[in-house]
């Protein structure tokens, strides 16, 4: 016999679901109707909180390719043919624009005709556009699309890793050769390694592994990068991520990044059990746990989460960043499958209320980028650019679908 408590969390779960999926439905509705540039091709550069689109803006690699894996992703989970052209038209615009084909790799932007802009290969860019790639290809079946994401994946081992110490080196040339400007933006540490592309790396291996599960290479890639974290990622002490590191994996900054932290949770664990290694999936778990305890910190009262911390100087960054809100949904939801205790899946339920207070941009569509301590919106940000894209929230919508949905 069902008890109270287990009718009440089935309630909750179905209501959650059913919110989700229609805000999925409106992610999605928002780029298909504001987003393609009909003029000059693919999607427009920046697009600002007002849905104005801001003419001749540079057209990003990241955004292009977290476009494609989101239409992509959403297909795979509701077959809508919209979905499926959306995710057609970017795979058709990063391969004609973005893919570099004398020396291979993706340049990290164009100019908004197309032409190559910033030609630097991050490695960053290329580990979205191999997580891209290899979505798109179970939704379309494309053999090309499987391809480009193994060429890439075969060139990032070759030119990006660091076979002596392991890991990946963040950033080169158009021709692959170092670079004094290592930054994936102007607010980040100019150190050879970061746990951020590290991360993404992860998870572009992992979706390119479930495609190749023949691949040993690949599968032995995933072992590593898993214990780079384990090893030196993620601080025994504090439990959080170290951000930055040097090329001999010296910590090279203390910030703590709570969006990154309690991201690393659920995708961790996902890379471990793709691949299907038992005794890692088990360390994996435990680790997990400790890393959402220590995220906790960075909650406010209204359930939503902090953007970062310094701990030399004892400064919150008092900010709320959408995409930090959609991971915390997710990461609170996985560490409460993980342990059962009913307080993280409250977590993620009050993350997910939060979010629909203060983050839903109900009159324009789509999220803001975030709020400040005092509630207002972050006017001056992007509702769409190099960095909103829609990946983060309609991730975090498909993920739990599909996880309540087996619940």
């Amino acid at each position: 016999m069902e008890t109270k408590a287990e009718h009440t969390i089935e309630n909750q779960l179905h209501t959650y679901k059913q919110e989700l999926t229609a805000e999925l439905g409106n992610i999605l509705n928002y780029w298909m109707a504001n987003t393609a540039d009909e003029q000059y091709g693919g999607f427009y550069g920046k697009i600002d909180n007002d849905n104005n689109v801001i003419p001749a803006s540079p057209k990003g690699s990241v955004l292009n390719a977290r476009i494609l894996w989101s239409f992509s992703a959403a297909y795979n989970l509701n077959p809508d043919e919209q979905y499926l052209a959306m995710a057609d038209r970017a795979y058709q615009y990063i391969i004609k624009h973005f893919i570099d084909a004398e020396f291979g790799g993706v340049y990290w932007s164009v100019d908004y005709l197309g032409n190559p802009l910033d030609t630097k290969k991050q490695v960053y860019a290329s580990a979205f556009t191999i997580y891209a790639l290899s979505e798109y290809y179970k939704a379309s079946g494309v053999a090309k699309a499987k391809n480009y994401a193994v060429n890439l994946y075969k060139l990032l081992v070759d030119r990006s890793y660091d076979t002596e110490r392991t890991g990946y080196l963040e950033a080169f040339t158009k021709e692959w050769q170092p670079i004094a400007d290592l930054r994936l933006s102007t607010k980040d540490a100019n150190e050879k390694k970061s746990m951020n592309t590290h991360l993404h790396v992860l998870e572009a291996y992992t979706t390119l592994y479930s495609i190749l599960p023949e691949e040993e290479e690949l599968k032995e890639q995933i072992i590593t990068l898993i214990n780079n974290f384990m090893e030196h990622i993620i601080d025994n002490e504090t439990n959080h991520l170290v951000l930055f590191f040097d090329e001999d994996w010296n910590k090279r900054s203390d910030t703590v990044s709570y969006g990154h932290d309690i991201e690393a949770t659920w995708l961790l664990l996902e890379a471990a059990e793709v691949i299907g290694h038992h005794e890692l999936i088990e360390k994996v778990k435990q680790v997990c746990i400790k890393i959402t305890d220590a995220t906790k910190q960075g909650l406010d009262a209204d359930g939503g989460l902090w953007y970062e911390y310094e701990p030399a100087a004892h400064h919150l960054i008092k900010e709320k960043h959408w995409w930090v809100q959609a991971e915390a949904m997710v990461g609170f939801y996985n560490t409460w499958q993980l342990n059962n205790k009913q307080e993280y899946l409250d977590l993620s339920l009050r993350n997910w209320a939060f979010v629909k207070q203060h983050i839903l941009d109900i009159q324009n569509g789509e999220w803001f980028w975030g709020i400040y301590a005092n509630g207002d919106v972050m006017q001056t940000e992007d509702k769409a650019g190099i960095w909103k894209c829609p990946y983060h929230n309609s991730r975090a919508c498909i993920e739990l679908i599909k996880r309540i949905s087996r619940q």
